[in-house]
């Protein structure tokens, strides 16, 4: 029997030691399985003002920010990768800049040696040095840092309280409940009526035709005594 994927372990960070435990950004990736469904248009809005807020790669305070729950680092580090459209996210890192800006200006950059994967530009040289990151760092930082003023005044959603979200919830829960019995109510009152018309029909057609046999009984007897139409009227419910 195929194993289903309540029956995977999930992998570790590391093999053995000390790190063998499960992080927040592990998943059950022999499915390809992600923690959460995709990126909306409001989740990357806020992904863009707390990156601009904390800084590039900033993760652990944007967790613990509670502004985007549910997201893992390494959600959020592919989305910051699609914002900048770039794999290579180092030359960045800690700065307080607008992802969308790099990436609209590697948007335009083309060349027979610019390789892109998932619309991403790949790095196809040899890996930077440590002097090499720090300069472009530097570079960045220069060409592209907001303000401190603007970054302390980005103001991202609160955290929902879970008592109030619960509250909302049973209250949802309890107006549905209403349109359900509302929406019964109406289904039982039209097949009241309904059985009413048809109970009132039949009793129509019973005596129209208990006028007809009369009428004929007076006018023909024998005919009456052998045609069908008695028993169609004694079949009548």
């Amino acid at each position: 029997m195929a194993p289903t994927l309540e029956d995977v372990a999930k992998p570790q960070s590391m093999p053995s030691g000390p790190r063998n435990v499960l992080r927040s950004n592990d998943s059950a990736s022999l499915w390809n399985c992600t923690l959460s469904p995709g990126w909306s248009r409001e989740e990357s809005d806020i992904l863009r003002k707390a990156l601009m807020k904390f800084g590039i790669g900033n993760w652990a305070k944007i967790i613990d920010s509670q502004c985007l729950p549910g997201k893992t680092n390494a959600q959020m580090n592919l989305q910051l990768q699609r914002m900048l459209g770039q794999q290579s996210t180092a030359e960045f890192a800690g700065l307080h800049i607008d992802p969308l800006v790099i990436g609209e200006k590697n948007s335009k950059i083309q060349g027979s040696n610019i390789k892109r994967k998932n619309n991403c530009i790949v790095n196809t040289g040899g890996k930077p040095t440590r002097d090499e990151i720090k300069r472009r760092i530097q570079q960045n930082k220069q060409l592209y840092e907001i303000s401190e003023e603007e970054w302390n005044n980005i103001k991202l959603p609160k955290p929902e309280d879970p008592q109030l979200v619960l509250e909302s919830k049973n209250e949802d829960l309890r107006r549905l409940q209403q349109e359900l019995e509302s929406v019964r109510a109406q289904i039982a009152n039209l097949r009241r009526k309904q059985q009413e018309k048809g109970s009132f029909l039949i009793n129509m057609y019973k005596r129209l035709i208990g006028y007809v046999i009369k009428k004929l009984w007076f006018m023909s007897p024998i005919l009456i005594k052998h045609s069908e139409i008695l028993s169609d009227f004694n079949h009548i419910p």
